[in-house]
């Protein structure tokens, strides 16, 4: 029974994963539109055009990209992302 315990302990730390790398996420899913082909998809690196929407906070940022609003997808292109994940292409983004 303690090695059933100590295997099942063991590997909650191995079956949590890190969060995926931003850059990577926006050239993988993101780029498609915030490399500046629509309009209404804040460029990356445009601080200006970013500043309305974060404005709105991470939580309502968060909820859009995980429902889909105006023309983005929900996930946004991104089908394995985390919210974690979302939240540092948001911020990689914004920047």
């Amino acid at each position: 029974m303690r090695y059933i315990l100590i295997l099942a302990l063991g590997s909650l730390s191995f079956g949590s994963f890190a969060a995926k790398d931003p850059e990577a996420v926006f050239n993988r899913s993101c780029g498609i539109c915030h490399n500046g082909q629509l309009p209404l998809a804040p460029k990356k690196g445009d601080t200006q055009a970013w500043q309305s929407h974060l404005d709105q906070g991470m939580d309502v940022l968060l909820k859009h990209v995980a429902n889909g609003y105006n023309s983005m997808p929900p996930g946004g292109l991104c089908m394995d992302c985390t919210a974690q994940d979302h939240k540092a292409v948001i911020e990689w983004m914004s920047k």
